[in-house]
């Protein structure tokens, strides 16, 4: 009777959890930040006009998946178009093994190439370029890989020309744009205030990176 008893209040509890689960509640911005995707369609943002196919929606994320192309924030923010200078950015990321992605700040809207405005985070924990996941892509770099297969939040933090990125609440960047910064070689447009909005990036049919939860807080 008590093994009878154990298993029915198990079940039970089993049952209340999976009602319950974490996947039925609709995602919560932390205090002072504001979602910029639905979790439902790509309203609010714009497909680079390359291979729009490598962009799609599943199961709550954005799934970056095929030939190069980026995808931008375009909607309006709290009634007003998008200007993200000084900010935090939130997003929960998932790599496939071997995937290459990115998440791009101070960007525009660009219809075809690689961006040519902006900074990129690279988006890479296993993928063959030696460029890893939160750092600054050709400016400051970062060699640590982090685990495919499972979400971790990246986080890009810009006041002034001090940016910041961490992934899970571990510093991964800390760099101050000089003075006299032009940008890095071959990137002249990876400069502070070059442009004001995000834009995720598809990389290669071989890369799956799936973008959820996006959220964002201004700062002075």
């Amino acid at each position: 009777m008590r093994v009878a008893s154990l298993i029915t209040l198990a079940l039970g509890a089993l049952s209340t959890l999976s009602a319950a689960g974490p996947t039925d509640k609709p995602f919560k911005p932390e205090k002072g930040f504001t979602s910029l995707f639905n979790g439902k369609d790509l309203t609010g943002w714009t497909k680079a006009k390359e291979s729009e196919e490598s962009f799609s929606v599943k199961d709550g994320a954005i799934v970056a998946n095929g030939k190069r192309c980026h995808l931008y924030f375009t909607g309006m923010f709290k009634g007003k178009p998008a200007a993200f200078k000084n900010f935090e950015l939130r997003v929960d990321v998932m790599t496939k093994p071997v995937s290459n992605g990115g998440i791009y700040f101070h960007t525009v809207y660009q219809e075809t190439n690689w961006p040519d405005k902006g900074f990129e985070v690279q988006v890479n924990n296993t993928h063959g370029d030696w460029k890893k996941t939160a750092g600054l892509y050709n400016v400051q770099d970062n060699k640590e890989a982090f685990k495919d297969n499972v979400w971790f939040t990246e986080t890009i933090r810009v006041e002034g020309k001090h940016v910041t990125t961490f992934v899970d609440g571990k510093k991964v960047t800390d760099w101050v744009q000089p003075d006299d910064w032009t940008g890095p070689k071959g990137n002249p447009g990876r400069v502070i205030g070059a442009g004001s909005t995000f834009a995720f990036q598809a990389h290669d049919p071989g890369s799956t990176v799936m973008y959820k939860n996006v959220r964002v807080k201004l700062l002075p």
